[in-house]
């Protein structure tokens, strides 16, 4: 058997069926041995997006997903795709090429140090440079991206290793000295939650994203409702809690609702799942810190106390810590803070204005949602069109999917290329700007010679609307480098990839169009007309 024959079989014993890349010299022989398999190759149109489409199909499956590219060039592109999963916590194996081991730190052609480059961006590296290491090195990779805080892993094999011939063995059990991931709650810590959510008069849960990759939306939610505790989220737990939840009270931060941050803000305990509390979801960290107790319950220890301080650190898996903290009774007396707090949400108006003779963005979001698939899966881009998607998004059985951590403008369309891989008979739905868009429309290519059938939306502004906005707030209205224009002819985009077109630009006839567009069996593009100086925020 080959080094390149040991990596299929590696993956075939990890159950794997899709993967995503850009071949190349380097990496050609791992692809002559997958031509023999029965897992699919998927070839993305740039290396950055065959990341972002694992990372779709790893979001939706909640297993590893994988993501090949060739040295050099290949591999660098890969970066992005890498950093962007790892900064959301997405569990990915990511396959290199690399030049042969005799010429490894020559500078040859196409030669690039890819584990140190990535070093920052996955949970680990590894170089292959022994052809028997290869069974071991795959099923620990696989088991350091699925476990702990979830992420991505690299495995970089030169082309000699992948043609050298070896006697496969069977790895053994995983044992990586300095890696044991707590995932149970510590029973001390455990009852001391409890007793500050017995003490507490107007206690409050922010959930993160690592509810939803902890597969804990389900216990939390059943927590909430047993004890009467209302729940916020930062963006990447949107999906969290229904949003007509009565317990829910909405999205956080610097673009949340008003009446989510009166929330946080009036709370005397508050309780962080899964979140790294970064600069979107609370602006003043210090100033949260004064006047309440804080518990942060995380499965990554370097995140509790990164960014704000807790009165009650809690490590480990949030499925499995709400599932102990059920077994307690602690006859809570929440009502009058709810009670509040609804008063508060009903009292909030929305101050934002859009222009009348385009579409507004916020109730185009609801209106689309509302009308979506319970189970659709909606994939938000990186801009406006994803703070107006996460404000807006009505949550119901499906999932939201965006990319919180690193931002990355392109990730929507070759995410949900992955993602409606992974549920073929799921609607999926894209919404990207028109800056955003143009970062990855390439990938019609794939959804078009793959058959993927997949719904996307342009919000389209002729603007980067949110570089714009901040302009506008912060540089007296100096507006350089944003104006897109009215280019490319989204129409004929459509047309070149096979697309059906829908283009709505009145309040009037939004609602039938979306349920034309929705309803239409082929793949659809429609542009929603929004004003060019429309903006998130007042």
């Amino acid at each position: 058997m080959t080094g390149a024959d040991a990596m299929v079989k590696c993956l075939q014993d990890q159950g794997i069926k899709v993967v995503f890349g850009y071949p190349g010299v380097a990496i050609a022989p791992f692809y002559n041995s997958l031509y023999n398999s029965d897992i699919k190759s998927v070839l993305v149109r740039q290396e950055q997006n065959g990341g972002h489409a694992a990372s779709g199909y790893g979001r939706v499956t909640r297993k590893p997903s994988v993501c090949i590219a060739t040295s050099g060039p290949g591999a660098t592109n890969l970066i992005t795709g890498l950093a962007t999963a790892y900064a959301d916590s997405i569990p990915m194996v990511a396959i290199t090429g690399q030049v042969s081991t005799k010429l490894l730190g020559k500078d040859v052609f196409q030669e690039a140090d890819i584990t140190g480059c990535c070093e920052p961006f996955v949970k680990y590296s590894y170089l292959v440079k022994d052809v028997n290491d290869i069974p071991r090195i795959f099923k620990e990779a696989f088991y350091i991206a699925s476990t702990g805080r979830q992420g991505p892993v690299l495995i970089d094999v030169p082309i000699d290793i992948q043609k050298q011939e070896f006697d496969y063995v069977e790895p053994g059990e995983i044992s990586i000295r300095g890696y044991k991931p707590k995932v149970k709650g510590h029973i001390v810590q455990i009852k001391k939650v409890v007793e500050a959510i017995q003490k507490a008069k107007k206690p409050l849960i922010c959930a993160g994203g690592g509810v939803i990759l902890g597969h804990a939306e389900h216990v939390l939610q059943e927590f909430c409702e047993k004890n009467g505790i209302p729940v916020v989220t930062t963006m990447m737990g949107v999906g969290s809690m229904p949003k007509r939840h009565p317990l829910f009270f909405g999205m956080v931060g610097t673009n949340g609702k008003p009446y989510a941050n009166r929330a946080l803000a009036q709370c005397d305990l508050l309780i962080i799942v899964g979140a790294r509390v970064n600069d979107r979801a609370v602006v003043a960290p210090s100033r949260l810190e004064q006047n309440r107790l804080i518990i942060h319950i995380d499965i990554d220890t370097a995140e509790i106390g990164k960014n704000i301080g807790p009165t009650i650190p809690l490590v480990g898996d949030a499925k499995l810590i709400f599932e102990s903290l059920l077994e307690y009774d602690i006859q809570p007396d929440y009502g009058t803070w709810v009670e509040d707090l609804r008063v508060v949400k009903k009292n909030c108006v929305d101050n934002r204005t859009f222009h009348e003779r385009f579409i507004n963005p916020c109730l185009f979001v609801e209106h689309l949602t509302e009308r979506m698939d319970e189970d659709a899966i909606y994939v938000a881009d990186v801009g406006q069109n994803q703070l107006w998607s996460a404000d807006n998004y009505v949550m119901k059985k499906g999932r939201f999917l965006t990319t919180g951590g690193f931002g990355t403008m392109g990730y929507a369309i070759p995410a949900a290329i992955g993602a409606k891989m992974a549920a073929p008979d799921r609607q999926v739905v894209a919404v990207c700007g028109d800056g955003s868009f143009q970062m990855s429309f390439n990938e019609l290519a794939t959804m078009l010679q793959n058959d993927i059938k997949v719904k996307i939306i342009v919000m389209k502004n002729m603007y980067l609307g949110l570089v714009r906005e901040y302009q506008y707030n912060n540089y007296n209205e100096h507006y350089i480098a944003v104006e897109l224009g009215d280019i490319p002819n989204l129409e004929k985009i459509a047309q070149a990839y096979d697309m059906d077109y829908f283009h709505v630009k009145s309040m009037e006839k939004m609602d039938r169009m979306i349920d034309e567009f929705l309803a239409c069996e082929n793949s659809a593009l429609m542009v929603c007309h929004v004003y060019r100086y429309d903006k998130v925020k007042e």
